[in-house]
């Protein structure tokens, strides 16, 4: 791209920002445009203009037609008409995913999947702290991949979060560890199907050569493995808990390469679910080159993310459990397997998927009362009704106060919304934190 071309750069969110200040430091045009307009994008914009950018607030799509590149923040979607013009009239669109990736000096480790990218993400950077590893953690987990790049020289290693919003217009990403955690509906509000939602994901893989790692849980390998055939001569793994994956959770150790044991066991992450992860884990580290023994120190030391299944309080032996980031049914069923004991469960929001059925032999056999809050509670409702009981609240105040009412020692009140958050709150982080709010109040009373 030619240097006096200009850049448009869609979304003036942290991503679009990143986007931003890198390009202009590499001396391009650029122009931030984002379809808000408010107060603080003013104040901000303000400042990048100050920086030698110019920034164009309630876009709504018109000019910019010379545009060389093209580069979206996650917030964005393909099919925006704007974003649709812009690609017909043969403008490059990219991710800033892609973006920082083209510039990234280091090798980086791409974790995807639908549930648990954080988690693992995190864990990969505590495990490669340990061995002494420069590592810096990016894209959804931490800053944006284009805001770290400037200091990767100095780096061993970076390890992305990556969603399927920004790996939907990738071209040329090329991870040297890439993992696929799990795969269940999710985004469907967005990507409208699952096979949509896949692909989105493939595109992870579709570029590995001979020396790259493709870690993928075992129930997705064959279909990724099968479906990428130009990628096949990288090195393929699967993990899990069945006997043919080659790094496996067993009953509180993770089994690497058919014998070596690790053990998690009294940490986060002994139990079926997050066992998975740090089997996961495990392979990321060898594929790093590093030991698979420095799973076991990161287990021990490991701090929960905050609202991801993460105990906040106890009163009269009833547990209370905050996994607001738990935004899928997938999710939401993870939660409930992983939580000790009888289960009161608070659940709803803005649903991101269609089907309610597969869920139901789970809360059936596992939860007490499930007590429906948003504006999906009468879906739910009617949906969970004939096999688990289940009772409307409306708020999340009402939910709560409901479940520790009829709660006994022994159970748990876990809030697994299963569904998105901005029916009621801000953000799965706010209904997280109204949820500790309204528990600190309950154990202050």
């Amino acid at each position: 791209m030619s240097r006096a071309a200009e850049t448009l750069v869609l979304g003036f969110g942290a991503s679009g920002e990143a986007a931003a200040r890198l390009l202009v430091g590499e001396g391009h045009r650029v122009v931030v445009a984002d379809r808000a307009d408010t107060p603080e994008l003013r104040r901000r914009a303000a400042e990048l203009e100050a920086a030698g950018l110019r920034v164009r607030l309630g876009w709504t799509g018109s000019g910019h037609a010379d545009a060389a590149l093209c580069v979206i923040s996650p917030g964005v979607p393909l099919d925006w008409p704007p974003v649709v013009a812009l690609r017909e009239r043969g403008v490059p669109v990219i991710s800033e995913l892609e973006l920082g990736a083209s510039r990234c000096r280091c090798p980086i480790v791409s974790v995807t999947g639908s549930n648990g990218k954080s988690t693992m993400v995190k864990l990969c950077g505590d495990i490669l702290r340990l061995a002494g590893v420069r590592v810096e953690l990016a894209g959804n987990y931490g800053p944006p991949l284009s805001s770290v790049v400037g200091r990767s020289t100095e780096l061993d290693w970076v390890v992305v979060e990556a969603s399927s919003f920004q790996l939907e217009c990738v071209e040329r990403y090329r991870p040297r560890v890439s993992v696929l955690m799990n795969l269940y509906p999710n985004h469907l509000d967005r990507h409208r199907t699952l096979a949509a939602y896949r692909r989105a994901k493939m595109r992870q893989f579709a570029r590995l050569r001979p020396g790259d790692w493709a870690v993928l849980h075992e129930r997705q390998f064959a279909v990724f493995r099968r479906s990428l055939a130009d990628a096949r001569n990288a090195s393929w793994v699967r993990f899990g808990a069945g006997a043919r994956a080659d790094f496996r959770f067993d009953n509180g150790d993770v089994v690497c390469g058919g014998s070596d044991r690790v053990s998690v066991r009294g940490t986060y992450f002994d139990n079926p679910v997050l066992g998975q992860a740090a089997a996961a884990a495990a392979a990321v580290a060898v594929a790093c080159g590093v030991s698979s023994t420095f799973v076991e120190q990161a287990a021990k030391a490991f701090a929960p993310l905050p609202h991801r299944a993460r105990l906040i309080a106890e009163g009269r032996g009833v547990r209370f459990i905050d996994d607001s980031k738990g935004t899928t049914l997938a999710a939401l069923a993870a939660a409930v397997r992983m939580t000790e004991g009888p289960v009161r469960l608070i659940a709803g929001g803005r649903l991101k998927e269609y089907r309610l059925d597969g869920v139901k032999k789970l809360l059936a056999s596992r939860v007490k009362a499930i007590y429906l809050i948003g504006e999906s509670a009468a879906r739910m409702a009617q949906a969970w009704g004939r096999d688990a009981v289940c009772r409307e609240c409306g708020t999340l105040h009402e939910a709560v106060h409901r479940a520790w009412k009829e709660s006994h020692a022994g159970e748990a009140i876990l809030l697994s919304p299963g569904c998105a958050s901005f029916d009621q709150f801000r953000g799965f982080e706010d209904r997280g934190n109204q949820f500790k709010a309204i528990v600190a109040a309950i154990m202050e009373g």
